[in-house]
């Protein structure tokens, strides 16, 4: 006997069952005879109907993630230049939810691949929530937006074989060099890390941060450094882990956060007032480079700290969303074209993986909403502003007037095509990366890893990406054509993909 307390299995509509194993049917006369389910069985055909329907649609990148509910906490002053409400005073805490995921896998995949992480965060502000939507890389692949189908699909699935392809992922690098850079933090050190609890966060683009009232601003770079330090798998490791424990990264976060023991990330700014973006050596909206702590160092803002796991994964981490365009008065965009693109896409994806108001959901809800301007749609349940006018400017209705943006940047151009262009600029940075490499003894481990995965790429692929890293320095192309060799001389991993006709027609 269940206990008085112990819940009442229902249907969806709270009619209680008897028995949620039993069916309704017309049983034949003989013992062992057939039976015939009935269309009148409401608990077996709500069944079966919401079982197809259990799965929304994948994200088509980071798709496979952990999470966790945690807090921030405002540590350093920063009233100088922002007037963020969470960032207003020293030990202010504000409600926060992450999602730490990988980005090329499908939700199924391995944690521990050879990938960029993305570090997702959303603060739910008493200004509204403020999503914070980085990688633990600093640089990102591409600066122009309309490439981005593109890269994510160069690191997914061939067409034709469906498996992840070497050619695909080297061609399309091979032919957008300005990626050479994020690819050198690829194939690091850094490129798998041991637990997400070891990941940096890297807002990547340059934000304005700055005061309405006084039309002030600076540009802005935001870091997260994880306070239990940087460290990383080694390649052989990783492979051993995808094969024996592909939710590696999963359980341990999980795990870490269920006995207590709390990760958490030390956030920073660097910080760069406007004029001097106007002359600094590099376009400071270029999201394939960095800002050297050198010329802008790291001050300290807040700490975050996970302290919760979710109560149910899919309740409130797969149904989440996060986007760059979520921001609160006193943080705006700035004139990098990759943000902007992301502002528009990262929102359209939600309204149709989860339904146009999934800003509703608990993971996603704001602490204080009112928007009569955006009515009805599907899974309605916020009361849909009862009878308050639906329109602007109704004079049956009072609104106060909420903070205005922060200063707005002043433009003198024309409307053009374009599509940036690769210089010998684009491999500064790099060559800056290979002599850290060297000065740390990574330069040979760098070498090797790419070897492995270039070395399953046609050959001319592989010469393509030997003369791309020359670019960067002659050692980096002899370094890694060493590499191979070596490869070659133990056997090798062989060409992937050789029945594909892409393949089929290089190799005349």
């Amino acid at each position: 006997m269940a206990p008085d307390d112990a819940p009442i299995v229902t249907l969806a509509e709270g009619r209680p069952v008897h028995d949620p194993t039993a069916a309704t049917v017309l049983r034949g006369e003989k013992p062992k005879g057939g039976q015939l389910s009935l269309l009148s069985d409401t608990q077996l055909i709500e069944t079966l109907a919401h079982f197809p329907r259990e799965r929304i649609p994948e994200r088509v990148v980071h798709a496979k993630a952990a999470g966790a509910w945690g807090e921030f906490e405002c540590t350093h002053d920063v009233s100088d230049f922002t007037s963020a409400a969470f960032l207003s005073k020293v030990g202010k805490k504000t409600k926060a939810l992450a999602r730490l995921s990988t980005v090329a896998g499908e939700k199924g995949s391995s944690d521990t691949t050879r990938d960029i992480r993305g570090f997702a965060l959303k603060m739910f502000t008493e200004e509204g929530n403020w999503d914070f939507v980085g990688n633990d890389l600093p640089v990102f692949f591409i600066r122009d937006p309309v490439k981005f189908p593109s890269l994510n699909r160069s690191h997914k699935r061939h067409p034709q074989t469906n498996v992840p392809d070497s050619t695909m992922f080297w061609d399309f690098h091979n032919n957008n060099q300005e990626g050479v850079h994020c690819l050198m933090q690829l194939f690091g050190g850094r490129g798998i890390p041991k637990s997400l609890r070891n990941i940096n966060g890297f807002g990547n683009h340059t934000f304005k941060f700055g005061k309405p009232e006084d039309s002030t601003f600076k540009y802005v770079k935001i870091h997260f450094k994880p306070d239990a330090g940087i460290q990383n798998l080694e390649s052989d490791e990783a492979v051993k882990l995808a094969g024996e424990e592909p939710d590696y990264h999963i359980k341990d976060l999980y795990n870490a956060i269920e006995k207590g023991d709390y990760p958490s990330w030390t956030m920073y700014f660097q910080t760069m007032d406007p004029k001097e973006a106007e002359t600094y050596r590099w376009n400071v909206f270029d999201v394939t480079r960095i800002w050297p702590q050198k010329d802008y160092p790291l001050r300290p803002i807040g700490r975050l700290t996970l302290n919760r796991n979710p109560d149910n994964h899919f309740q409130d981490i797969e149904q989440a969303a996060f986007s760059p365009s979520t921001m609160v008065p006193g943080i705006g965009p700035s004139a990098d074209p990759m943000l902007q693109a992301r502002m528009f896409s990262y929102p359209d994806a939600a309204r149709y993986r989860v339904g146009p108001n999934y800003q509703q959901l608990p993971c996603n809800r704001a602490q204080y909403v009112y928007s009569p301007y955006q009515r009805d749609g599907p899974m309605r349940v916020d009361g849909n502003y009862d009878g308050d006018p639906d329109y602007v400017r109704s004079s049956f209705r009072s609104l106060r007037l909420g903070p205005a943006d922060i200063a707005h940047d002043e433009w003198v151009g024309k409307v053009t095509q374009f599509s940036s262009e690769v210089t010998d600029e684009d491999f500064e940075q790099p060559r800056d990366l290979w002599k850290i490499f060297k000065s740390k003894g990574e330069d040979k481990v760098f070498a090797k890893n790419v070897a492995a995965h270039v070395g399953k790429a046609l050959p001319q692929v592989q010469k393509a990406t030997i003369e791309m890293l020359n670019r960067v320095d002659k050692e980096v192309g002899e370094a890694i054509q060493k590499a191979l060799d070596e490869l070659d001389s133990k056997g090798g991993a062989g060409i992937e993909h050789s029945s594909a006709p892409c393949s089929k027609e290089k190799k005349k």
